[in-house]
């Protein structure tokens, strides 16, 4: 099958909401019981868009069908952290394991870099092997796990954190070592 990586459109909150409500009701990648709306989907593109912030769709070429989708966005809002942003990305259930999350995120990178960002974080939790291995393939780093930080399905999870440098500036290459520089 086809599959073009494009910047969504409205067109495809539809195909994004329905992927992003199975991620919801059937595993640990997004910590929420709760279902999205398609208005929460429209806030949420509003919101990417209105940043300067891309939001990417996976097409189906034969039939125009959403495949997946992926996007950045602050990682925290003090101004300390403006350099830095967390990615997500998520793909229909019948289109995983073909190198769809790959294609997703790659292009992201330099849309991070020609906003000025040096760091794109994930946030995986600890029990899907399957993100943790696309993201390590994708030169994400382990940064630290956080344990029982959220609840879902009556049990705790352990949240992963992986980064990303993506402009060449890592600190410690430059100098900036810990405790460097004090």
């Amino acid at each position: 099958m086809p599959i073009t990586i494009r910047d969504a459109t409205i067109a495809d909150l539809p195909g994004i909401l329905a992927i992003y409500n199975d991620v919801v009701r059937t595993s640990t990648a997004v910590y929420s019981e709760q279902e999205a709306t398609l208005e929460d989907r429209r806030a949420w593109f509003d919101q990417r868009i209105g940043q300067g912030y891309p939001a990417l769709a996976a097409e189906d070429s034969s039939d125009g069908s959403v495949l997946g989708f992926a996007t950045f966005g602050d990682f925290r809002p003090s101004p300390g952290y403006r350099h830095t942003v967390e990615h997500s990305v998520h793909v229909r259930a019948d289109a995983r394991g073909r190198g769809l999350g790959a294609r997703l995120v790659e292009p992201l990178f330099g849309r991070a870099v020609s906003l000025c960002k040096h760091v794109m974080i994930a946030g995986i939790d600890a029990a899907n092997p399957a993100s943790l291995r696309l993201h390590e393939k994708l030169g994400f780093e382990h940064a630290g796990t956080l344990r029982e930080v959220g609840t879902k399905f009556g049990r705790w999870l352990d949240l992963v954190f992986m980064q990303r440098f993506l402009d060449g500036r890592h600190a410690r290459a430059a100098g900036h070592a810990a405790g460097a520089g004090r």
